[in-house]
């Protein structure tokens, strides 16, 4: 029985869903966006940065989740363990945001547009 609580323990621990700041940008050709105007880059940038902030909320609200699963499981009951899942549909899809985003800035740096996001991802 004690295996097997161990057993679940871990398997919550590594389910956990990643915290959105965690999340590294997946790789985006700046080349998709190179025909775009200034203007067209900076509404592109706002969609963008609206849907990756939507996601980033989605991903962190799943981490507490996980989290306070992953405490029930280790304090009070042990098959709680087995709620602990993660999301990584979201993770995959604010990956690939988080990406567009960079590709957008590099775009608008070679066009000299200027557009920046606060709070750039990592790159």
């Amino acid at each position: 029985m004690r295996i097997l609580g161990i057993v679940a323990l871990g398997a919550a621990l590594g389910g956990c869903a990643s915290a959105s700041s965690d999340i590294t940008p997946m790789y985006v050709s700046p080349v998709a966006y190179q025909s775009y105007t200034c203007q067209q880059l900076a509404l592109e940038a706002q969609g963008i940065s609206a849907r990756a902030a939507t996601l980033s909320g989605a991903q962190d609200s799943q981490r507490t989740k996980d989290g306070l699963a992953t405490a029930a499981a280790i304090v009070v009951f042990w098959p709680a363990a087995f709620f602990v899942g993660g999301d990584k549909q979201t993770a995959a899809e604010l990956a690939n945001m988080k990406g567009q985003m960079v590709a957008i800035e590099q775009a608008s740096i070679q066009k000299k547009c200027n557009i920046q996001f606060q709070g750039k991802p990592p790159a």
